[in-house]
């Protein structure tokens, strides 16, 4: 059937356009095909990308594009850079990035360690453990958000039956001390089988002979676990936080569904900041210059952990 449908658009082609197709080589043929997807890329996000380092350096406002637009140099990363609210929110997404990304490697690979002994019901648990990571960030931060109320949310009647505190005493979301490990518990609570599912790749990729070589030599599972597992495995965990920390950087729509920054600004992360410095106060310039150094922060951090990564996966 493939075959009589080439020759029919063989036969259906100009025979002008035939000679200059037939003269071509493979190489430049294939390059026919990929140039629009290489222009599409560029137009999405090259450009894009290069326009926005230049209304860093300028006070343009998308909201007043008649007003005159004027050159100001370095002076929107001086601003930012010396603004103490910026440094907040940065140090509200360091604690978020940490102690997800704490949590779901250590609850990930435990998680991937247990299933991958062989026991009944295993792919049925393996499926209920996945399905959080199936769900919209949105309709989680809605879902969390019933279950933080302190007069009918589940979530403190539980922690009321294990700590015997009176469930409406406090608000997880409502409390400066409690709303960041609010938006931790449930990140970790989504994103963790995204990391469990990296290292139980890992984990099903160590060969069993290995494992019978070590036996042979009289090792225990303690001593193979560290020799074995967890240097077999290290690259996995490592590229699980590498996803995840790129992904947690830029965390927007959970964090808005939950708290929207709040309580007064303790869970403001950086995505949130420069929405609305963007699209609230309308400083384009000035959200250009941060949206510019977020970029320069997360590229550079990424590339000194991927040269890392292929140390380890080398050695």
């Amino acid at each position: 059937m493939s075959g009589k449908v080439v020759d029919t658009l063989a036969k259906a082609t100009p025979p002008r356009l035939a000679r200059k197709f037939k003269g071509l080589s493979d190489r430049a043929i294939a390059w026919i095909f990929v140039a629009p997807t290489i222009f599409l890329l560029l137009a999405i996000n090259i450009f894009p990308l290069i326009w926005t380092i230049r209304l860093s350096f300028t006070n343009f406002r998308v909201n007043r594009v008649n007003a005159d637009v004027k050159w100001v140099g370095l002076r929107n990363y001086e601003r930012i850079l010396s603004d103490p609210d910026i440094w907040q929110t940065m140090q509200a997404t360091a604690h978020f990035l940490f102690w997800t990304l704490f949590f779901q490697v250590l609850i990930g690979f435990a998680l991937a360690y247990l299933i991958n002994k062989k026991f009944k019901g295993n792919d049925l648990w393996t499926t209920i453990i996945v399905f959080p990571m199936m769900l919209s960030p949105a309709v989680v931060g809605n879902f969390w958000t019933f279950l933080y109320q302190p007069q009918i949310g589940l979530f403190n009647y539980v922690v009321s039956f294990f700590s015997g505190v009176d469930p409406s005493s406090f608000s997880m979301i409502g409390s400066v001390d409690l709303a960041p490990w609010a938006i931790v518990i449930v990140d970790t609570w989504m994103w963790t089988p995204f990391v469990m599912l990296i290292c139980l790749a890992g984990l099903r990729s160590i060969p069993d002979s290995i494992y019978e070589a070590a036996e042979c030599d009289r090792a225990s599972k303690w001593r193979q676990f560290w020799t074995i597992t967890i240097p077999m495995v290290l690259p996995f965990l490592m590229l699980a936080v590498l996803f995840r920390g790129i992904e947690n950087f830029k965390m927007f729509d959970l964090v808005v569904q939950l708290t929207g920054g709040g309580p007064g600004s303790i869970t403001e992360l950086t995505s949130i900041n420069l929405k609305r410095e963007a699209f609230e106060k309308w400083r384009t310039g000035y959200a250009s210059a941060y949206a510019v150094i977020l970029f320069v922060t997360i590229f550079g951090l990424a590339s000194i952990y991927v040269k890392a990564l292929n140390k380890v996966k080398e050695r």
